[in-house]
């Protein structure tokens, strides 16, 4: 129950698609250049705080939204790696080495993919139960069944005086 209400406690944001992806982006990158000027720019370490990144991109999305997630994600991996891809001088040398981090260390990339893909699939999930529920009980409404809808007590629409 402590860990739940920890939880519950949390900020609740809801980004929309460009949002979620500048958000991933800003955040992978900030701790790319952390990572850099602490450890030297570590992609392993990288890859295990795109995972919780990650799965917060899944969170924080709008419903209408919870497309884009899996899709930003990978590419936030890839603006973020940037400054710890250990290219040599030039745009060439820094853009091998950006590809050779990609080929290198894929495992986290699709991790992190997955991690968002399948937080992604569980809402849209839990978004179309509910909306086939209240569907149902207004379907028993018109017909004169269920008083109270599905999930909390009946709610005033006129406030108390």
């Amino acid at each position: 129950m402590p860990l739940y209400r920890a939880l519950r406690r949390m900020p609740n944001p809801r980004l929309t698609g460009l949002g979620s992806g500048l958000f991933a982006a800003a955040v992978m990158f900030v701790l790319a250049c952390l990572l850099r000027l602490l450890f030297g720019g570590s992609l392993v370490a990288y890859g295990v705080l795109f995972l919780p990144v990650s799965a917060l991109t899944a969170l924080w999305v709008r419903p209408a939204d919870l497309v884009t997630a899996p899709v930003a994600v990978p590419i936030a991996f890839a603006a973020g790696v940037l400054p710890i891809s250990g290219g040599t001088d030039g745009f060439g040398g820094q853009f091998m080495g950006l590809l050779t981090s990609l080929a290198l260390h894929a495992g986290w990339l699709y991790g992190g993919t997955l991690v968002a893909g399948v937080i992604v699939t569980v809402r849209k999930v839990k978004l179309m139960n509910r909306r086939r529920q209240q569907r149902q009980w207004q379907q028993r409404q018109r017909r004169g069944g269920q008083l109270r809808p599905p999930g909390g007590p009946a709610q005033r629409r006129v406030p108390a005086s």
